[in-house]
C-alpha cells in the first residue's frame, strides 16, 4: 500500500545511510523534504553529496518549528525521543521510520528477520537461497542497504524477493509492514539502556508480526521460551525450528542432517558437513531458520541447498585473522552483546583469551563469566564497561586491563599459550572508543598483523 508524498512536507531525522535513502525516496516521490541532524556538515562528510539538490538541510542541531511544521517525520533507527520529536507527536504530526515507509512501495514478497543474535547471518543465508531461484533478490535492511534503496528495482516488484534484517529500533515504528515470512531467532538481553527491561525489548521485537495475517508465516525458535511467548499473539501461521528435538513440522537437527518438514510434505534433509557449520551450533540454528524461511518464501529444495553451500561467514563474525607462535587470533567484533559472545564461545575448540569491553548496554555479564570459566584462559578488558566486567569476572578467571585495543592485543598475547585462541568478542557496543564495530575490528586486525609479522621475522631468523 503506497502513500502519496506529492508536495507533502517531510522531515527526515538522522542522516545515516537509512536517513539519506529515505530522503532520496521522498524527494523522488515529489515531497518537499527537509533533513536534520545534530552533527554539523563537517562530521557528515561525503554522505551529504547523495542528497538531491531540492532537499533543505538543517545541520548541527534541531529546530522545534521544523518538527512542528512537518506533515510526516521519518526517523532513522535509534533516534531517541528528543524534545522536538515529543512536541511534534503531541501536536499530531505523523511519525514513521525508513523501513515502514519503504515497505509501502514494495510489492515483492518480504522475508524479515529479527532477533538479538544471528540476524545478519540468517538474512544473508536466506538471500543466497532466494537468489539461487533466479529471481531478483534484494538483501539489506539493518544489515547494510536500507530497504528504501530497493524501491523501484526489479527485486521490489512482484516477481522479486526482499530479504530484510530488522532491528528492534526499526520495528518500533512499523505499522503496515507485513512480511510474507517473519523470523524471530532469539531474545537475549540487549539494548536495555533503551527499553523498559526485557519485556519492553521483547515487545519491540514482536512487532515484526504485528501486520501479518493468517496467509503469512512466522518462523520461531522453539528452544527460546521468551521468543515463543513473544510470538504467541501473532495471527500468522507459526512454524518452529529447534536444535534440541524433532518437531512434527518445521525445522530441526536430525543426527548429522538439517531436517525441514513443510506442512503436508515429506521431510527434506540438508547437509551439515560444511566448514562454517560443523560443530557451530549457533550457525546450525541460523541455517535451520534460513532453510525453513526460504522454502516458505518459495525457494525449491535445490535452490535452498545451493544457497546453503554457497554461503561464507560474514566479516567480523569469528573470522580467523592470523596464527602466530601457535596462537590463533579471531575477529568477532560483531559480538556486541553477551548472548552473541556466549553462543560463539560455547564449546570453543581452543582455550580462549577474550578481549572484551566497550560501552555497556545494561545487561548481565554472568552468562559470559560462566562460559569463560569453561573455555577461558583469561580476559583483557577495555572501555567504559571494564570496571563492571572486572567485578563480574573477579575470582573466576585471570583478568588484565588495557587502555587501548592495541595494548589489549599485546596483553592477550602475553596471557595466551601455544594452542590457545585470542578472541575479540566485546559483548558491548563500540561507541565509547570507535566509530562502529568495523572500525574496532580494523584496529584489532592491524595490531594482530604486527604481532604476526614479528613472529614470522623471528621464525625466519632462527
Amino acid at each position: 500500500m503506497s502513500v502519496d508524498l506529492t508536495d507533502k512536507r517531510v522531515l527526515v531525522v538522522g542522516l545515516g545511510r537509512s536517513g539519506i535513502a529515505a530522503a532520496q525516496l521522498c524527494a523522488a516521490r515529489g515531497a518537499r523534504v527537509t533533513v536534520t541532524d545534530k552533527r554539523p556538515a563537517a562530521e557528515l562528510g561525503a554522505s551529504l553529496a547523495a542528497l538531491p539538490p531540492s532537499v533543505t538541510r538543517e545541520l548541527g542541531g534541531h529546530r522545534r518549528e521544523t518538527f512542528l511544521g512537518a506533515e510526516l517525520i521519518v526517523l532513522s533507527p535509534g533516534v531517541p525521543e528528543i524534545p522536538e520529536l515529543v512536541a511534534a507527536r503531541a501536536a499530531g504530526v505523523a511519525v514513521t521510520g525508513e523501513l515502514e515507509l519503504a515497505s509501502r512501495f514494495v510489492s515483492a514478497p518480504v522475508v524479515a528477520i529479527t532477533g538479538t543474535n544471528g540476524k545478519s547471518t540468517t538474512t544473508t543465508l536466506i538471500g543466497e537461497m532466494l537468489r539461487a531461484t533466479g529471481r531478483p533478490t534484494f538483501v539489506g535492511g539493518n544489515l547494510g542497504e536500507p530497504l528504501a534503496e530497493a524501491v523501484g528495482t526489479p527485486a521490489a516488484q512482484p516477481d522479486g524477493f526482499c530479504v530484510v534484517e530488522a532491528s528492534s529500533f526499526q520495528l518500533e515504528t512499523v505499522e503496515t509492514f507485513r512480511p510474507r515470512v517473519a523470523v524471530l531467532l532469539n531474545i537475549t538481553p540487549d539494548h536495555l539502556d533503551r527499553y523498559d527491561g526485557m519485556a519492553g525489548y521483547a515487545a519491540a521485537k514482536a512487532r515484526i508480526f504485528a501486520a501479518q495475517t493468517a496467509a503469512d508465516f512466522a518462523v520461531v525458535n522453539a528452544d527460546d521460551d521468551l521468543t515463543v511467548r513473544a510470538a504467541a499473539p501473532a495471527r500468522s501461521r507459526q512454524l518452529a525450528f529447534s536444535l534440541a528435538r524433532p518437531l512434527g513440522e518445521g525445522a530441526w537437527l536430525g543426527g548429522s542432517d538439517l531436517v525441514i518438514q513443510l506442512p503436508g510434505q515429506p521431510a527434506e534433509h540438508y547437509p551439515t558437513d560444511l566448514p562454517w557449520l560443523a560443530g557451530q551450533r549457533h550457525n546450525q540454528a541460523n541455517a535451520l531458520a534460513a532453510l525453513l524461511s526460504a522454502r516458505l518464501a518459495g525457494a525449491a529444495p535445490e535452490a535452498a541447498c545451493a544457497g546453503l553451500r554457497a554461503f561464507r561467514p560474514l566479516a567480523h563474525r569469528m573470522e580467523l585473522v592470523a596464527e602466530a607462535a601457535g596462537v590463533a587470533y579471531y575477529d568477532d567484533s560483531k559480538g556486541t552483546n553477551v548472548g552473541a559472545v556466549v553462543a560463539a564461545l560455547d564449546g570453543f575448540a581452543r582455550p580462549v583469551v577474550l578481549i572484551a569491553g566497550g560501552r555497556d548496554k545494561g545487561g548481565d555479564y554472568a552468562p559470559l563469566v560462566d562460559v569463560m570459566a569453561r573455555v577461558g584462559r583469561g580476559a583483557v578488558l577495555i572501555g567504559e564497561a571494564a570496571d563492571k566486567m572486572e567485578r563480574a569476572f573477579r575470582g573466576r578467571l585471570p583478568v588484565a586491563r588495557a587502555a587501548t585495543l592495541e595494548a589489549a592485543v599485546t596483553a592477550a598475547q602475553r596471557l595466551a599459550e601455544a594452542g590457545d585462541a585470542v578472541v575479540l568478542s566485546p559483548a558491548c557496543s563500540s561507541f565509547d572508543m570507535f566509530r562502529d564495530y568495523a572500525h574496532r575490528a580494523d584496529v584489532f586486525r592491524a595490531a594482530v598483523a604486527e604481532i604476526a609479522a614479528k613472529a614470522a621475522g623471528k621464525a625466519k631468523a632462527s
